[in-house]
């Protein structure tokens, strides 16, 4: 069972910046994984912000394309969410997810709360 642990998260004013780690027990990012961040803001959907895969192909939701970027080190079994120029409109719970055909794996979810 992979288990994985955010951290990285908090406070931030608008305009701020952050960056995020979610640490995967086990050697699983040496395996064709693809990485992602996920949020899910109160009385909202849990949304895919960015994802990235083996060969570190890249996709980003829209909303934040351009100020976050998403990137792996599969040595430390890591992958990072920066993001810059946070908008009030980020502010959510922000969840790491490792996933290919036999295994999905979530972490415990990181609050990201941009206020002034």
């Amino acid at each position: 069972q992979v288990q994985l642990v955010e951290s990285g998260g908090g406070l931030v004013q608008p305009g701020g910046s952050l960056r995020l780690s979610c640490v995967a027990s086990g050697s699983i990012f040496s395996t064709n994984v693809i990485a992602g961040w996920y949020r899910q803001a109160p009385g909202k959907e849990r949304d895919l912000v960015a994802r990235i895969a083996r060969d570190d192909t890249t996709y980003y939701a829209s909303s934040v394309k351009g100020r976050f970027t998403v990137s792996r080190d599969n040595a430390k079994n890591t992958v990072y969410l920066q993001m810059n120029s946070l908008k009030p409109e980020d502010s959510a719970v922000y969840y790491c997810r490792v996933w290919n055909y036999g295994l999905d794996a979530w972490g415990q979810g990181t609050l990201v709360t941009v206020s002034s």
